[in-house]
């Protein structure tokens, strides 16, 4: 597949480390599909995008090739990977694995204004469109933080951004095959579950919600092989 590059984003902020932003535009684009498996991005077509030099993209491409996101050709360039299969299961795995003793400390501490902003989250993910995933996504990432952040281990929430890259790739493509509705309605549950007081019942709804990917992911390949690495198993 020939060169080829997002649209201008959002100008960087200049105070704040370039590489990291880079990045962070970079990755959202190839888990939002806008970025297929095989594009060509180069340092130096990226460094005139975002008006900077080409070492802060070359830190974002390093970044992007640790997630497993692009594979860094030296003399040949950087392409877009497909997903792999196998990442997406080991990450939820391990993701599921956290969250579970996330949402059992979180329950078990039973602060009420916890409660409250998860209760608030809720509303607006029930505002959200259901042509607009990137909004969902964007609110369900503040929701699954929160969690973290209120059981005090917000260090456990960073571990799991690290990881999940390809999961998420796989997730905002199930958005187009899973009701949104159907994704609040297990949050909901959750949530239910910590304001009763009841880990046990909040860990199981977190681990079934965490699930989901499981039923969704072999349709998703079936559907659309071309996004997915032959390599891994099916």
């Amino acid at each position: 597949m020939g060169v080829a590059f997002p649209p201008s984003g959002p100008a960087l902020d200049q105070s704040l480390a370039i590489g990291p932003q880079v990045h962070g535009i970079l990755r959202q684009r190839i888990i939002h599909g806008q970025l297929q498996p095989g594009t060509r991005l180069s340092e130096s077509e990226c460094a005139a995008l975002f008006s900077t030099s080409r070492q802060p993209v070359r830190e974002a491409f390093i970044k992007l090739s640790e997630e497993g996101l692009v594979e860094v050709r030296p003399q040949r360039g950087t392409l877009v990977r497909r997903i792999s299969q196998e990442a997406v299961l080991e990450a939820r795995f391990v993701r599921e694995a956290v969250e579970a003793d996330v949402v059992r400390r979180v329950t078990e501490i039973g602060d009420a204004g916890v409660v409250r902003e998860l209760r608030a989250q809720l509303s607006r993910q029930q505002a959200t469109s259901a042509d607009r995933p990137a909004d969902f996504m964007t609110l369900d990432e503040l929701f699954h933080r929160t969690l973290a952040e209120a059981a005090g281990i917000s260090q456990a929430w960073k571990m799991i951004e690290s990881i999940k890259a390809q999961m998420d790739r796989v997730r905002f493509l199930s958005f187009e095959q899973t009701h949104l509705a159907k994704l609040i309605a297990q949050h909901t549950a959750i949530v239910d579950s910590i304001e009763r007081g009841d880990p046990s019942r909040a860990e199981q709804a977190i681990r079934k919600h965490l699930q989901e990917i499981l039923h969704d992911l072999p349709q998703i390949r079936a559907t659309r092989p071309d996004l997915f690495d032959p390599s891994t198993r099916s």
